[in-house]
């Protein structure tokens, strides 16, 4: 099994701690990753992107050509990264911020208003967290337990008291 993942949107979003924390998450579960994050020189605001590769075999290059999942918070990143997802694969958006569909019929597509969803639960960072939640529900590429262990592991201590909001936010994106 291989996943090979490009979550993609503006800098600002937590477009490098999702790849993160999903790379970690996949690591705990004892399998090879690559996390590969690409940002462009405005931080906020500009461009960013990451490739995540998790795989029960050694993974070769961090570089993807093409991907298995794709995970876009911005238009922009929907219409560069969209043709590089492999038939059948999976493409997940923020249709609370990308304001057109993926023109795609060969792969799975999810459009879930997550910036609304966080901003109802109260805390727009968890955006991406529900994203996330889509893609562990749809791919099972990680399971729900590494990745509140990941949590625990990447995110300063002094933001653990969001944990268990932030375990609600992935739920939520599963079940949508």
């Amino acid at each position: 099994m291989q996943q090979e993942i490009i979550i993609a949107g503006f800098g600002g979003q937590g477009i490098l701690s999702a790849g993160r924390l999903l790379a970690y998450a996949g690591m705990l579960e004892n399998k090879n990753v690559s996390w590969l994050p690409s940002y462009g020189p405005e931080m906020r605001g500009g461009t960013a992107n990451c490739h995540v590769i998790i795989s029960d075999e050694p993974v070769g290059s961090p570089i993807l050509n093409s991907a298995t999942a794709l995970v876009v918070m911005n238009g922009p990143s929907l219409e560069k990264f969209e043709g590089m997802i492999v038939k059948g694969g999976v493409i997940i958006t923020d249709s609370s911020l990308v304001d057109k569909s993926p023109k795609r019929t060969d792969v799975d597509v999810f459009e879930i208003p997550a910036t609304k969803m966080a901003s109802d639960m109260g805390n727009l960072t968890f955006a991406n967290i529900i994203l996330l939640g889509k893609l562990i529900g749809k791919t099972g590429i990680v399971s729900k337990e590494s990745f509140a262990e990941a949590l625990k592991k990447v995110l300063p201590e002094k933001k653990h008291n969001l944990i268990p909001e932030e375990m609600k936010a992935l739920e939520d994106g599963m079940n949508y």
